[in-house]
């Protein structure tokens, strides 16, 4: 199913400062098309003091549902018709939603979300002890969380001693009612214990703890600071059952890798920004009474691919090299692996000029279907296509203005062939005209001497395919590239 827009599409956005490099769009508009909902959501920036009037205008507008980031989470509270309890806990709201009488809804799905990201980890909360690293604006919603998931011992861990002490005492303070500090709050009925320490002390830690999750809340490692992290004593991670990063950019942060070098299950808080956006997506679409649209697992994993690749600046994914090198079979492969559209602009240039690839050469000459190829490159960037594998035809990258259009649409990966595995696999194909004739081992050698040096200056990646299975060759790019896949 394809978005679309009539007079009966209902409008969802994102409120926040700034919001230009948000990927919200990329989740909620995926999910339409997914479950064929007649929705879009769009990003609105809205300046400093005018939340007020950005919530009044929502209403006006008849918007039915909103996201909210920095930094109007807490700000946006005194606009609201209704709140969540686990929001009003939180103190932030990251999601609104229509009421019935015209106002907004608050919720926090960022910490629901999280919570069901975790359990998509197979990491369970309750009973287990759990570090926190930093004490900045999202650790007191994830301590919260903690609590509220009946985890036995939560630490929070700053370089400031007193500003982990009080994160604590604004989650212990959350807990009571109306303020009253006599009356503790249910989520404590498991006595979870919280303590803050100095990240001086961590080795204190370490003695009192065998096993725990640890949870990175800080900036550090966040791009360009990508090969930092908040502790980098081994020693510190093989203490580690698990950790999330909730750091997306890089995917893999150095936190991250030290935790996976001790042996920890590891996840960054992309899967958390991919959680909350469903959780988000299914309240707008409910009825009040729990019935509605629910986001199955193959969707789930859908969109987190199109995220994986947006983060890694993978929107398109294309494959190039000489004839036999494989691109058609990996192709195929790799679009099924990670769930992409395929195209081969062969076949493109084929079914849009509606005679084959021989016969334009015959007709009109190499020039003009050179041409065809870049007019079709251009186009999709243009389209700003996304999403895609694609496998070019051994000639395309050739010229320069084909190569800028390329670097623009995606990753470009260069299956690198020796001539004798080409000769191989294309002597009995009568199709090739750039091999018709004598001599066609020739006619190889001579084309990728030219071609090589060529492909590899275009190349974001290379992979040498001789001797490889398809498949093999398919799970090498997908690694290279730093994606995931569903083996």
């Amino acid at each position: 199913m394809q978005n679309y827009t009539d007079g009966n599409t209902s409008t969802y956005g994102l409120i926040g400062n700034p919001v230009k490099h948000t990927m919200s769009p990329l989740i909620h508009n995926s999910l339409a098309r997914m479950t064929g909902t007649n929705l879009v959501y769009v990003p609105f920036e809205v300046a400093e003091g005018k939340i007020g009037d950005a919530i009044k205008g929502a209403e006006a507008l008849n918007i039915q549902g909103l996201n909210v980031t920095v930094p109007y989470k807490s700000d946006v509270i005194p606009f609201l018709e209704e709140i969540d309890p686990l929001a009003e806990g939180i103190g932030a709201v990251n999601t609104l939603v229509r009421t019935s009488t015209g106002g907004f809804k608050g919720y926090n799905t960022d910490m629901s979300g999280l919570l069901r990201a975790m359990r998509d980890e197979g990491i369970e909360l309750e009973g287990e002890t759990v570090v926190i690293l930093g004490a900045g604006g999202v650790a007191r919603p994830v301590a919260y969380l903690c609590t509220q998931a009946h985890a036995r011992k939560v630490y929070v861990l700053n370089r400031t001693y007193e500003k982990a002490l009080d994160v604590v005492e604004e989650v212990r303070n959350a807990a009571s009612a109306d303020g009253d500090t006599d009356k503790p709050s249910e989520i404590f009925d498991m006595e979870t214990e919280l303590e803050a320490m100095a990240l001086s002390d961590y080795k204190e830690l370490l003695e009192k703890e065998d096993k725990f999750f640890a949870i990175q809340c800080t900036s550090v490692g966040l791009f360009p600071d990508v090969n930092s992290a908040v502790i980098e004593d081994k020693a510190f991670y093989s203490h580690l059952s698990a950790g999330l990063d909730l750091v997306y950019r890089p995917l893999e942060t150095k936190f991250l890798e030290l935790a996976k070098e001790a042996g920890a299950k590891t996840f960054s808080g992309l899967k958390m920004l991919l959680y909350q956006g469903i959780e988000a997506f299914e309240l707008w679409n409910e009825d009040g009474e729990g019935n509605g649209i629910k986001i199955t697992k193959d969707q789930i994993d859908e969109v987190y691919e199109s995220l994986v690749r947006e983060v890694n600046d993978a929107g398109n994914i294309i494959l190039e090299g000489f004839m036999g090198s494989g691109k058609t079979t990996v192709s195929r492969m790799l679009s099924d692996m990670l769930m992409m559209e395929l195209m081969d602009t062969d076949k493109a240039i084929e079914d849009m000029a509606e005679i084959s690839i021989n016969d334009i050469f015959e007709r009109y000459g190499e020039e003009e279907f050179r041409e065809c190829e870049t007019n079709l490159i251009s186009y999709l960037v243009e389209d700003n296509t996304r999403g895609m594998v694609l496998s070019l035809g051994g000639g395309l990258p050739m010229r320069e203005v084909n190569r800028h259009l390329l670097k623009e649409l995606g990753k470009v990966v260069y299956l690198r062939t020796k001539p004798e595995t080409v000769y191989e696999r294309v002597k009995d194909d009568t199709t090739r005209p750039l091999l018709a004739g004598d001599d066609p081992m020739g006619k190889i050698k001579e084309l990728l001497s030219k071609r090589g040096s060529i492909y590899e200056e275009a190349a974001d990646l290379i992979v040498d395919t001789d001797g490889k299975d398809p498949e093999d060759i398919a799970i090498e790019i997908i690694k290279g590239l730093g994606l995931e896949f569903k083996e």
